[in-house]
């Protein structure tokens, strides 16, 4: 409440103070304000090519192509970064990484001192809601400030490893279509859609349709999910009175330059976004202009007629809008994945005058009005050192704005708990005070291609060739941490849980102080029962940093397992403190009360299991587990037909789940129901395998005589 209370006086105070630092201000004396609808709609990972209104090569996008031809295209705009959280950080802020901190997914939360798009609308008397498509954008990343409804209620894990948990396009047009249908008054709503993410998986008929092009496969999915939104704000007749910006966070190079996907170089395959504003007022046109992502949140103050925030960065686009000029300036970017994950050189640079100067330790220069696609490095021909003092003047002037001296003098305890403007929430690997060639991502290239290439066989099914490449990246560079971690995730799913542990434990002792290392030591360590060890290890990552809640909650799983309860209890109760819409961990707290239960008869136990059990599923219905053990509690409780009712429902969601199956078969057997008993033990026989000792198979056999 506290640092609510010092955000909304310091939010006050820089209203009052009047300081702004963008080139076209619109002050509210002078501006009438409008009550528009907002729509933000950001797609992941999409090149402007594969929309229609900007390219027809690859594919026709019509419901997007139609939204464009009511308002105005801008064909040459940039992201700050090719990496989600970082670039929906600058868009919702209208800042810079410099100046917010927020550098790369995961390791990064938005502070609660910066006053987000959402915040400065509700203070103006919108409705808000959020409505995102996957984990970098998790509600623990700090982007729901000023959200009244902030839904990402994607699946608590994801389907494979090494890839982020998502939901379809379709689940989340549907979530925010259920909330504007509600919505009385004005209201600002963010649409994020993942889907051209990869893996590129789009369903029918679009797969089909694109068999050999999976990518435009999903933009054309999202296309088409999109039409929904534009029907309802037809059929309402709301189109005339909401303003509507459509985006992408950052691009996908698809191969080009050597690079499969993004987040690594900083080429404009990967910068280039589209830019889409449609509303009252914005006439169709064609704008060549270069503009960013930070221009955005100014851009819809102008359009609103409200006062711009004097913490942007951005200009407002609104002149250039009407035929008029914008001042010139420099789009800083950065790429900084390898820096914080690999501990390579630092990529940052500048576009000014259709020139791009990329700065990393192999320097590169390009004259984009020629080369927009990079081909021709031009630094044998360019003065160098112009342009790396012009960079380090964008640094300093985007990092340093008197918005943080006069933060300093308002609130000193705020400030002390944040690093330029904004905080590190996990560690990064020791960084080199200087780089050389041999660090620069260009030179790095062919490892992070043979770990690209690694993973893509792993989904293939060819896991002996892709265990064969990791193996070669970690003896030509030991520090490679995701090198490991993919290396233990194939052992493990190939049943070979030692092998796993064997690679996980070589690269704590060459890593020993890589977060990502020791987070999966710790928990595969737990999660094979070598408990005291796994603790030990999950301890030395919360003293390198304690903001995740995944290590709160495998020392929670850990001490659960160990039979000290409340200190299992202590550290489920600090990862739901930290995340408190993860299924997962309710499920777990739900099956360590049930232990509790077992244990002490204690009815208080039994209900927090229960009570715990519906929570998980709440969050997420497809959560199979949940169902199990909340079934478990009802057998307790002798609600034998409730108990069979869940686990039929959690085998439903995972056939193969081999608790639920068991359960089935013995609930059956003593209902007296013997065929559907001798089903379910015979199958529970199958999906165990030569994984039973002789024991538990004597057990099982007798059952099924029983049957008989």
């Amino acid at each position: 409440m506290k640092k609510r209370l010092k955000k909304k006086i310091l939010f006050l105070f820089l209203i009052l103070i009047g300081i702004n630092f963008t080139d076209y201000s619109i002050s509210a004396s002078k501006t009438k304000q409008v009550s528009f609808n907002v729509l933000l709609i950001t797609i992941d990972t999409i090149r402007p090519d594969r929309l229609s209104c900007y390219s027809t090569k690859y594919l026709q996008t019509p419901r997007i192509e139609a939204l464009a031809a009511q308002g105005v295209v801008f064909d040459r705009a940039f992201a700050h970064n090719p990496t989600t959280l970082p670039s929906h950080t600058n868009i919702l802020l209208g800042t810079t990484p410099l100046h917010h901190g927020v550098h790369d997914n995961s390791k990064f939360i938005v502070a609660e001192d910066f006053i987000t798009l959402a915040e400065y609308l509700k203070s103006k008397g919108y409705s808000t809601g959020a409505f995102v498509g996957a984990f970098p954008l998790d509600s623990r990343f700090g982007l729901i400030q000023g959200f009244d409804v902030y839904d990402d209620f994607y699946p608590s894990r994801p389907s494979s490893a090494f890839i982020y948990a998502e939901r379809k396009a379709e689940k989340v047009i549907l979530a925010a279509l259920g909330w504007l249908q509600k919505q009385k008054n004005k209201w600002f709503s963010w649409i994020h859609l993942w889907d051209p993410h990869v893996p590129y998986l789009p369903p029918e008929p679009f797969k089909s349709k694109f068999n050999d092009d999976l990518y435009s496969g999903e933009v054309a999915y999202v296309d088409s999910e999109l039409g929904k939104i534009f029907d309802h704000l037809k059929r309402n007749d709301l189109m005339e009175n909401t303003l509507i910006i459509l985006t992408g966070d950052h691009g996908e190079s698809l191969g080009e330059h050597g690079e499969l996907t993004h987040s690594y170089f900083a080429y404009n395959s990967t910068l280039g976004a589209p830019l889409i504003i449609v509303g009252p007022g914005v006439n169709a046109v064609r704008i060549d202009e270069y503009v960013a992502h930070i221009d955005i949140f100014p851009t819809i103050c102008d359009i609103l007629g409200i006062e711009k925030l004097p913490s942007l960065q951005g200009v407002s686009l609104l002149p250039l809008i009407k035929g008029k000029k914008i001042k010139k300036r420099a789009i800083y970017f950065e790429s900084l994945y390898a820096y914080y994950n690999r501990g390579w050189a630092p990529l940052r640079g500048f576009i000014e005058d259709r020139k791009k100067f990329i700065e990393s330790h192999i320097t590169e220069f390009y004259n984009l009005e020629d080369d927009f696609n990079e081909e021709i490095n031009l630094t044998h021909k360019t003065n160098l050192e112009k342009y790396q003092k012009k960079l380090k003047k964008i640094e300093e002037e985007l990092s340093s704005l008197r918005k943080a001296q006069n933060l300093k003098k308002i609130d000193r305890k705020a400030r002390e708990k944040l690093r330029s403007l904004g905080y590190i929430v996990s560690p990064v690997p020791l960084l080199k005070k200087k780089y050389g060639p041999e660090d620069d991502l260009k030179t790095l290239l062919p490892l992070q291609k043979k770990l690209d290439r690694a993973s893509i066989l792993s989904k293939e099914g060819r896991e002996e060739d892709s265990i064969r490449l990791l193996n070669e990246i970690i003896r030509n560079d030991k520090y490679f941490a995701s090198a490991y971690t993919q290396l233990s995730e194939i052992y493990t799913s190939q049943g070979k849980t030692e092998e796993a542990i064997k690679t996980m434990e070589e690269g704590y002792i060459n890593n020993p102080k890589n977060y990502e290392i020791i987070s999966t030591y710790g928990t595969l360590l737990v999660e094979e029962w070598k408990l005291d060890k796994g603790i030990e290890v999950l301890q030395k990552g919360i003293s390198l940093f304690n903001f995740d809640p995944e290590i709160w909650h495998y020392l929670g799983v850990a001490y659960g397992r160990k039979g000290e309860y409340q200190k299992a209890i202590e550290h489920y109760r600090k990862a739901l403190s930290l995340d408190s819409t993860d299924a997962v961990i309710f499920n777990n707290f739900g099956g360590l009360y049930l232990s509790i239960f077992l244990r002490t008869k204690k009815l208080e136990a039994r209900s927090q299991a229960i009570e715990y059990f519906k929570k998980a599923i709440e969050l997420d219905p497809d959560l199979a587990s949940a169902y199990n053990g909340l079934g478990g509690v009802y057998k307790i409780m002798g609600k034998i037909d409730d108990a069979i009712s869940c686990w039929e429902k959690s085998l439903e969601l995972n056939p193969n789940y081999d608790f639920p199956v068991y359960n089935l078969g013995v609930a059956y057997l003593e209902k007296g129901k013997k065929a559907q008993a001798l089903k379910y033990l015979k199958k529970y026989l199958a999906i165990k395998n030569d994984t039973l000792t002789i024991e538990e198979r004597r057990k099982i056999e007798a059952l099924i005589q029983r049957c008989k």
